[in-house]
């Protein structure tokens, strides 16, 4: 997985698109990024009968005070990633949708059935 920077996110974005004019498709996700790259075992204690139950997870003391936003989009085996910060998620978002508006001509329109059309 490659880590870009915004711009060079979305550029790489749209030629992702280009390639998947014909055929394919781009799986787009984003999720809350805290910074860390690991992930934080979760404790186990011992419930009745002595099985070992999981304990809901709550905030660690070191939780960030600002969270980020982390996007992913693949293509095949290509992947590509960016984490956009809380300051620039508006002017991140305002792009990101001028490069999802720009690549929907591509979509493919639903064929009705015939009796859907009628029980219309």
């Amino acid at each position: 997985m490659v880590l870009l920077e915004n711009e060079a996110f979305l550029s790489e974005l749209t030629r992702l698109f280009q390639r998947t004019r014909n055929k394919g498709s781009v799986t787009i996700t984003m999720k809350r990024y805290d910074g860390r790259t690991k992930p934080i075992p979760k404790k186990k204690k011992e419930g009745k009968g002595g099985k070992k139950g999981k304990t809901p997870m709550t905030l660690s003391p070191e939780s960030p005070a600002e969270y980020m936003c982390l996007f992913r989009a693949k293509h095949n085996s290509q992947k590509i990633s960016t984490v956009v910060h809380a300051k620039d998620v508006n002017k991140f978002q305002l792009a990101y949708c001028n490069v999802l508006k720009g690549n929907m001509d591509a979509l493919k329109k639903l064929k009705k059935s015939k009796a859907t059309a009628k029980a219309t």
